[in-house]
């Protein structure tokens, strides 16, 4: 018998949208799918049991992009989904952030949130869908859990906010910034924006969280009604007496470490040394002692980092002082450089106390623009931003597994953070990609990666509309409403404090946005505040900057390609193209430049030798040249025939030099005078009204006049014929396709 189906509709902004459970997955813990009418993505919760002998909350999220809800076969050579993509990765990171805080403290059991696709109309994003969607799975499931979440998205068309924009909206809009939260908390932010005021953004922030309500009240009647009783799980966290006992042994050693400014490597190898002698005094068993008597280790630990946690944190709101020495407000010591690779086309190195990026630009054509596969309706993007971040940035060694998920975010964010001020593609038709090494990590490499990526791309010449500046803010609050906002937080603040929130953006406003919170509440005053804070930040940041290099050279750096921009006539591009890119290739291996062929008839032509790329130029404008009479042409023999020569003057366009034209004297064979792929002069003595070109080699040899040279052809024996202008191959088409072969244009 089908099971029955519940569905729980509401309105978000102009969409109706809605959970339905009960029809599928009925094994999972939860499982529903959420979405528009054609927008869908499924999610389904389930909880295992303990995993023996780990310290540490289990949880995956994982996002899988089925492209048969659009209609679609996968493009790889398998025709099937691979490992997830950038896009499907970044989903995951944003539905794991506001989900993850909300489970109880000392959770060991191992839980899985699954999502993909189901639909898509092309039309509505999908990532919104999958937060709303997690968040319900969770809710009606057997999984203690402290949600639900609800999620959306705010855009600004023409100054007014929109909730839940389409995709067509979003590319009017000049702010894209998704929220999630709890009915009393913001948890999770994530925003691109085009230079956007403070004020604006906590406007939009306020409205996303009130937006976002109706999903809340959706997903608490849902676990009402068809959520599963939750079950019992144990958590492993110390006992009240055990934090007691350990933070009244540590909290002394752990103030007078404190009591001098500590770098990382200091603050670390000192906790861990009391954290050693304290785990010897409370977890050894004495000879001869009852082993009940000493206390777990695991429990041990855990009070340990409370008891950290709280010295620090105490230390912070009392004193004003953090770990380092710094007041709320400091800023680390920043120096930069630029130009440290002598053939990257770009490179900028920025420090900020003990955190080091080099970012490294790289220019390139149109063509190498990275090609999307995915439900998104955008195809390609050619500004491309990634990170690295090795073991040796933290002192570590680790095996190498590839980009993990915080690499791929960090470079998202970076990519984010600068993509408003990167120029447009008709200004500066370039395929632009940055890759940024974190070298060393002390906090907030990825806004790191936004001040040495600036630099990277103003040392390559990149006309980029203004410079960004990035920092990481943090917060330390307590249960009195004692708070302190924090300026450039360091890894250590990051992990004991209430909140990451990175912001990035030009002297103009912010750029990018992406805050994780940890406490129940955020105020709106804490928000200005921060905001506040941050943009003061911004700007110092953004002075030392400049001192290195106050706005992008004037000149690319040599090895750099060189873009020309030509237009032809879109009936002339299979002649440039030839059969099966033959022409097009023969012509970047004979100039070393790289051609691109839009739809339109554009030609970028890209070369580091300045003499390769002016050849090319010449050749592919010459396609939009037409014959005309009286003119002088060099070209090339491509037939011979008894009657004369057919000579191609321009690309694709070849006419008939009579025989009796050839020399100044009788010719009696065509052979005697010229060979297949001779190059001669010759003038155009006629055009007929077909278009058949009539040549003559004699009228340049002579120095006759245009007039001269058509009257004494006319006289002469044969005379009226002639070639055609042919915009293709010599077989009459248009052989080969847009892309010229290997280095074609964009799809």
């Amino acid at each position: 018998m089908q099971p029955e189906s519940k569905k729980y509709s509401t309105t978000i902004g102009k969409n109706v949208v809605t959970f339905e459970t009960g029809k599928l997955a009925g094994q999972a813990g939860g499982a529903v799918t959420f979405g528009t009418p054609e927008s869908i993505v499924f999610a389904a919760a389930t909880m295992g049991d303990v995993r023996e002998g780990i310290d540490f909350f289990p949880l995956s999220v994982e996002y899988e992009e089925r492209l048969y809800a659009g209609g679609r076969i996968p493009g790889s050579f398998f025709r099937r989904e691979g490992r997830p993509g950038t896009e499907a990765i970044l989903v995951a990171r944003l539905t794991d952030r506001p989900l993850r805080p909300l489970f109880q403290d000392g959770m060991r059991n191992e839980v899985q949130v699954i999502m993909f696709t189901l639909s898509s109309d092309g039309e509505n994003p999908l990532d919104i869908l999958a937060i709303n969607a997690a968040s319900a799975a969770i809710m009606i499931s057997d999984i203690p859990w402290n949600g639900p979440v609800g999620a959306v998205r705010v855009g600004r068309v023409n100054g007014e906010f929109v909730i839940n924009p389409t995709y067509k909206e979003m590319d009017e809009s000049d702010l894209d910034l998704r929220i999630a939260g709890t009915r009393d908390a913001i948890l999770m932010v994530e925003c691109g924006a085009n230079e956007i005021p403070e004020d604006v953004m906590v406007a939009a922030l306020e409205l996303g969280h009130k937006s976002l309500q109706p999903l809340i009240d959706l997903q608490l009647q849902m676990r009402e009604e068809v959520g599963k009783p939750k079950r019992e799980v144990e958590f492993f966290v110390p006992t009240e007496e055990i934090k007691k006992k350990v933070f009244d042994r540590v909290s002394g050693p752990m103030n007078a470490l404190l009591d001098k400014p500590l770098t990382k490597n200091e603050f670390y190898t000192g906790m861990t040394n009391i954290k050693k002698e304290a785990e010897a005094e409370f977890c050894t068993v004495p000879e001869g002692g009852n082993p009940a008597d000493a206390m777990p280790v695991n429990m041990f630990r855990e009070a340990f980092e409370l008891a950290e946690q709280a010295v620090v944190r105490e230390r912070i709101l009392s004193m004003g002082k953090r770990p380092d020495g710094r007041t709320p407000t400091d800023i680390r010591p920043i120096w930069c450089e630029v130009g440290l690779s002598p053939r990257a086309h770009g490179s900028g190195l920025f420090t900020r106390g003990e955190t080091q990026i080099l970012s490294i630009a790289t220019l390139a054509t149109l063509g190498e623009a990275q090609e999307l596969d995915n439900l998104s309706p955008i195809k390609d993007k050619r500004y491309m931003h990634h990170y690295n971040f090795p073991p040796y940035s933290t002192g570590e060694a680790k095996p190498l597994r590839g980009q993990s998920r915080r690499e791929v975010g960090h470079g998202a964010l970076a990519e984010r953070a600068l993509e408003p001020v990167i120029p447009a593609e008709e200004s500066f038709p370039y395929t632009i990609r940055v890759v940024s090494e974190a070298l060393s990590s002390n906090g907030s490499t990825s806004m790191g990666s936004v001040c040495g990526s600036t630099l990277a791309l103003m040392d390559a010449g990149v006309p980029i509309k203004a410079p960004v500046s990035g920092v990481a803010m943090g917060l330390i609050t307590d249960n009195t409403g004692r708070y302190k906002i924090l300026t450039d937080i360091q890894g250590t603040e990051d992990h004991l404090g209430d909140m990451d929130f990175k912001v990035a953006g030009t002297a103009a406003g912010i750029t990018a946005l992406q805050m994780d919170i940890k406490i129940s509440g955020l105020s709106a005053q804490m928000m200005k505040e921060a905001l506040e804070q941050a943009r003061i930040a911004r700007a110092f940041i953004l002075e030392k900057m400049l001192e290195v290099l106050p706005e992008p050279r004037a000149e690319m750096k040599p090895h750099a390609p060189r873009i020309l921009t030509v237009k032809i006539p879109v009936d002339k591009i299979g002649a440039l193209i030839g059969p099966g890119g033959k022409n097009i290739r023969a012509l970047q291996e004979e100039t070393g430049a790289t051609i691109d062929v839009q739809e339109d008839g554009t030609v970028y032509i890209a070369a580091t030798d300045g003499e390769g790329g002016k050849i090319a130029y010449e050749r592919v404008a010459a396609l939009g040249e037409s014959a005309v009479i009286g003119n002088i042409y060099t070209g090339k023999v491509v037939r011979i025939a008894d009657f004369g020569a057919f000579v191609e003057i321009l690309p694709g366009v070849d006419g008939l030099v009579h025989i009796s034209q050839l020399d100044t004297e009788r010719v009696n064979k065509v052979e005697d005078v010229v060979g297949m792929g001779d190059e001669i002069t010759v003038m155009v003595t006629d055009i007929d009204p077909q278009g058949k070109i009539r040549l003559s080699r004699q009228a340049v040899l002579e120095g006759w006049t245009a007039e001269e040279a058509r009257e004494k052809d006319q006289r002469k024996p044969g005379g009226g014929g002639g070639g055609r202008g042919r915009g293709g191959d010599r077989n009459g088409g248009r052989g080969g396709d847009r892309r010229g072969g290997d280095r074609g244009g964009r799809r």
